[in-house]
């Protein structure tokens, strides 16, 4: 008589706790709530195969196609977040409007999304963004909060 096959064990610890978050992974998450958001809010969402291209995503609306990179962050530092406008650890330079349209800034604690035109960006290699305090004119970025309309304009 055979003997049954035994399971490995695994440990009591919850399955979120197992996993440690990198930057990676972060990046991951906020990639998929942003498709998710997208989605639900009626626009197409195409991830191209692999990551060796500068766009995460490309949406659509209404037979425009828009091609975007989603950042996120999550630590603030003095009521302000930052996301880095530069490919990963800053190697292939800030984005151009040649190779993205959008960055979008996901806010994780916020929940927040930023859909910031490419052009806004103005070569700067960090974005501050400020969801704590009331929009004004100072905070270049605010008025690009939750600016899904934008992803539906054709221009």
């Amino acid at each position: 008589m055979k003997k049954p096959c035994k399971r490995p064990r695994t440990a009591a610890v919850p399955y979120n706790k197992r996993r440690i978050h990198t930057r990676k992974r972060e990046g991951e998450l906020a990639e998929m709530a942003f498709a998710h958001k997208a989605a639900s809010l009626g626009f197409r969402v195409a991830k191209p195969y692999g990551d060796s291209d500068r766009f995460d995503f490309v949406v659509s609306w209404d037979r425009r196609w828009w091609r975007v990179q989603v950042k996120s962050t999550r630590t603030t530092q003095g009521g302000v977040y930052e996301i880095s406008a530069h490919g990963c650890w800053g190697g292939r330079g800030i984005y151009t409007k040649d190779e993205i349209d959008f960055i979008v800034a996901y806010v994780v604690p916020e929940d927040a999304c930023y859909i910031i035109p490419i052009e806004a960006t103005r070569g700067r290699k960090r974005l501050c963004l400020h969801p704590h305090v009331p929009r004004r004119a100072c905070y270049k970025y605010e008025k690009y909060r939750e600016a899904w309309g934008l992803l539906k304009s054709n221009s």
